[in-house]
């Protein structure tokens, strides 16, 4: 039986996770595999107990582990896009097969990578990278591999999710419920990379490489967080018969490709609408099979394991293989990858919806109405609610039909203009996601 050296870099939750599950199902890996897959060494700084080491040599040096001569494939778990790049270069350097499950060193700088390890003919794995435990990446580059990739959309942070799911349910503010999630571990003390969708963008570029067989773009990818959704924006998405989710957005064009993350309306009879909590759930939709959602846990130790021993079996199976029969890291021949324009947000076209402050007097509405007309926007709902006793204003909602954001922002701008509009609007893309 083959036998199949890991070294194992970064031991913090995903790294224990990974020990543990390596030792425990070592059976059945053997048995799916026809290899025996052995931890031969752990680089890490810091142990943190939280799996059985006894017997696996660990060093605090990563680059030592990427310089064993006995290890075959190098985990890379330490995140960051500094020293874990210097040390995934070094692997491949060394003709190591590399498995990751850091997102942002994929997004930021998997084209060089790729390009490295294709020249020495070695794997890089990165399942673990986008949707935790969720089989996504080999979803996309195998199991749908017979499609034209139409679209796909995520919730693919956990965090966002966990946050407008407490709005919805408990009616909760944003600051509030990030609290919550900073205690109970779903955010960082700094949540930028959640909450403003940064963390998203990673992955959504990952996916569209993927979907669209085009090189990372990570630098064109538009995005907004989730800090300005307010309990009463979720509470009348509700009335309207929708759910507000924090989205990745890919679609291609005959004239580029979408790239966005923002929060988003979608109908809530919509399985992904019903996605709550720290989950995470994909949509795509191939020309042949049609739409198909894949849904699970997004983070977590042992989940996000599953996806990295799924890479280290799945090179395991293929270490003598020759590098044509293997599955090409994005789907798509590196040679034949294409270059496509990625759209700018004014170019895109969606539904809206708005909420604005409005005088309560006569004539108001139909000035609204006027100027959305004009701009060729049409009105598919309409929400005006009651004053508060006392009160001279009262909120209005709309939802609209497609349109493009450049057009809409036109209209905006001409609405906030109007005396009888106090404050901004609030503007909420639409999505029916079918």
């Amino acid at each position: 039986m083959k036998l199949v050296n890991v070294g194992i870099c970064g031991l913090g939750t995903v790294g224990s996770g990974t020990v543990n599950v390596i030792v425990r199902n070592h059976e059945e890996i053997t048995a799916r595999t026809g290899c025996d897959i052995r931890i031969a060494q752990i680089g890490a700084r810091r142990n943190r107990q939280n799996c059985d080491l006894d017997g696996i040599p660990v060093t605090k040096d990563v680059f030592e582990v990427a310089d064993n001569p006995d290890v075959h494939i190098l985990v890379e778990l330490i995140g960051g896009t500094s020293v874990a790049k210097e040390l995934v270069e070094r692997a491949i350097a060394n003709g190591k097969h590399v498995v990751t499950a850091n997102k942002a060193l994929i997004a930021q700088h998997g084209n060089e990578l790729f390009r490295k390890a294709n020249e020495k003919g070695v794997s890089i794995g990165f399942e673990a990278a986008v949707a935790g435990g969720i089989p996504i990446i080999r979803t996309l580059r195998e199991g749908l591999s017979a499609n034209r990739i139409e679209w796909l959309a995520g919730i693919i942070n956990g965090t966002g999710n966990f946050i407008l799911t407490e709005m919805r349910d408990k009616g909760r503010a944003f600051e509030d419920v990030l609290k919550e999630a900073q205690a109970l571990g779903y955010a960082e003390a700094d949540p930028t990379f959640d909450v403003e969708g940064i963390d998203a963008a990673h992955k959504l570029v990952i996916l569209a490489a993927l979907a669209f067989g085009m090189p990372l773009q990570f630098d064109k990818v538009f995005t907004e967080g989730i800090r300005n959704i307010s309990p009463v924006d979720v509470s009348y998405a509700g009335e309207l018969g929708y759910r507000i989710k924090h989205l990745g957005i890919a679609r291609k064009h005959d004239n580029g490709v979408e790239l966005r993350v923002h929060p988003t309306l979608i109908p809530e009879r919509r399985l992904i609408a019903n996605v709550d909590g720290v989950s995470n759930a994909v949509v795509i939709k191939g020309d042949a099979v049609g739409p198909t959602l894949y849904y699970g846990p997004g983070a977590g130790s042992e989940p996000t394991a599953s996806a990295v021993i799924s890479d280290i079996m799945d090179i395991s199976r293929t270490l003598n293989v020759d590098q044509d029969v293997r599955a090409p890291y994005l789907g798509t021949r590196f040679e034949q990858l294409k270059e496509f324009p990625i759209l700018p947000i004014d170019d895109v076209k969606t539904s809206y919806y708005l909420r604005m402050s409005v005088v309560d007097k006569p004539g108001v509405l139909s000035k609204i109405t006027q100027i959305l007309s004009d701009a060729g926007i049409s009105i598919e709902a309409l929400i005006q609610k009651q004053p508060w006793q006392g009160e001279t204003e009262v909120p209005v909602i709309l939802l609209t039909n497609r349109v493009r954001e450049s057009h809409m922002n036109e209209a905006i701008q001409q609405i906030e203009q109007l005396d009888s509009i106090h404050h901004k609007v609030v503007k909420i893309r639409v999505e029916s996601l079918s």
